[in-house]
């Protein structure tokens, strides 16, 4: 018995910091989703092409094809997704079945909330301030955030996904340029709170994107040393979600373009909503 009782007491002195720590974390998310939250614009304005007059024809045409007009220009929308996620490498991909939810606000930030289940159950979340997963809800496994760095990387995720599924985040305003690349190329700049990131996109002759690419700052590689790298995906399975048109399917990965692309995040929209503030 005092073996047993010895055992117990053991087990809840390393138990309870950890239920500690990922109960703060739980806080920490919940208060961030509705800080984002907060950005959605309570009395939005509507879509008119007159909005893009002075873009790149390339971007004129993913606006009139992302955004109906009359549509009311909501800039933060909550996200449910399923699909694969791979933690290993493109030699030895290793995927898990994913569950995701997450609240984008571009350029504000986000918060995408990941599940893997299995044998090895693997949950936590990523944000433009933080990279918290743990095993099992309990064992952390990745602790990073709170430097340059980290939010860096965190805002080139956060503007490309707003091509996305926050299109009307990136329509003409402060902070926002568009330039031409190519006939069907354009690309947005995007700069706040002293961040920038240049995302590049490719339409269809309808207007339909294709694909997002651009170079982010990453510490995946080889080196494990943080520099700008080939990111990017292709985008399919478009849907019809209060006025907008937005991709239910992305592949995406590091060394985009490349022969070493790997799409280590092949993600199925569930559902999109842009939630109002009324």
């Amino acid at each position: 018995m005092m073996l047993l009782a010895l055992l117990l007491s053991i087990t809840g002195i390393i138990t309870l910091p950890l239920l500690l720590l990922r109960s703060g974390d739980a806080r920490a998310e919940r208060r961030e989703w509705q800080r984002l939250l907060q950005y959605q614009p309570a009395s939005p304005a509507h879509y008119s092409p007159a909005l893009v007059d002075g873009l790149p024809e390339p971007a004129r045409r993913f606006f009139h094809f992302a955004i109906a007009p009359g549509t009311p220009l909501l800039t933060v929308a909550e996200i449910h997704m399923a699909g694969r996620f791979s933690l290993g490498s493109r030699d030895r991909p290793g995927f898990r079945r994913m569950q995701a939810t997450q609240v984008l606000a571009a350029p504000h930030g986000f918060v995408w909330q990941l599940q893997l289940p299995g044998l090895l159950p693997i949950s936590g979340s990523d944000s433009g301030r933080w990279t918290r997963f743990f095993i099992a809800g309990l064992v952390p496994v990745a602790r990073l955030g709170g430097d340059p760095d980290h939010a860096l990387a965190a805002y080139g995720r956060c503007i490309a996904e707003a091509l996305l599924w926050t299109p009307a985040a990136l329509l003409p305003g402060p902070g926002i340029s568009w330039q031409a690349v190519d006939a069907d190329t354009a690309r947005v700049t995007v700069c706040h709170n002293g961040l920038s990131q240049a995302v590049d996109i490719t339409v269809a002759a309808d207007g339909q994107p294709l694909q997002v690419q651009f170079m982010r700052w990453t510490n995946a590689n080889a080196e494990h040393r943080y520099r700008r790298q080939a990111f990017g995906g292709y985008l399919s399975d478009f849907r019809e979600v209060q006025g907008y048109r937005l991709p239910f399917a992305v592949q995406a990965g590091n060394q985009f373009a490349t022969s070493e692309w790997f799409a280590f995040y092949q993600a199925q929209i569930v559902s999109i909503r842009f939630p109002s503030l009324a």
